[in-house]
């Protein structure tokens, strides 16, 4: 089993996919499952073997000919894939009901994401320590990402404010943006930016119930 080191453009569906392989390798390795086969592993994927394959073909050669996979081995290079063989440092902006959610999810979760530090421009939360994160103002995130060595910054405030907090985590240094707010921000080419977008969700989910009737709610 090998990584393969030609740069390739990897599909974003494909990165998804491998994260979502990677739970489900867990979950097996924790309670003792030593092989699997690609069968088993799209079934509880949702997806299909081909598919799988296809996956990992971008990044080496898994698996064993009539066997199937070993879930540690494979496990192990997925994570490795996804940066899981490293500690990423976060930097939460917004301590308001979403912030706080996060930081205390991030605490009860065994986890390799750790919140480092966190900022707030009202006032009344700056001092506030929560889920052992203590909030600072806005100013000290360009001295805390360097020397908290922050890797993502994390946006949690309203719309109104989320470019202007990401062109502070830029100049600050930070390597890369989780967006939690509804305002699509624009970065730099270096410093990639995942949306997190709640209502798209429900859209995609509330399409899904009624394009299929999946419950008898009058429209």
């Amino acid at each position: 089993m090998a990584l393969s080191n030609k740069p390739l453009k990897i599909p974003a569906i494909t990165v998804r996919r491998l994260s979502i392989y990677a739970k489900h390798l867990s979950h097996l390795a924790q309670v003792g499952t030593e092989v699997v086969s690609s069968g088993a592993l799209a079934d509880m994927c949702g997806c299909n073997p081909a598919q799988i394959r296809k996956d990992l073909a971008y990044f080496g050669d898994f698996g064993v000919r009539g066997v199937g996979y070993y879930v540690q081995e494979l496990l192990f290079e997925v994570q490795k894939i996804l940066g899981g063989d490293t500690e990423w440092r976060l930097g939460l902006v917004g301590a308001g009901n979403l912030g706080c959610a996060l930081l205390k999810h991030g605490r009860a979760t065994d986890s390799r994401y750790n919140f480092v530090a966190a900022f707030d421009k009202k006032t009344r939360r700056v001092g506030l320590e929560i889920a052992g994160v203590r909030v600072e103002p806005l100013k000290a995130i360009n001295h805390a990402v360097e020397e908290k060595q922050i890797d993502i910054g994390v946006i949690a405030v309203k719309a109104v404010w989320a470019q202007e907090i990401a062109d502070m985590l830029v100049r600050a240094g930070i390597c890369g943006i989780l967006n939690f707010s509804f305002a699509q921000i624009e970065c730099p080419d270096h410093v990639p930016v995942e949306n997190v977008d709640f209502g798209t969700k429900f859209d995609k989910l509330c399409y899904q119930i009624k394009s299929k009737k999946f419950c008898g709610k009058r429209v």
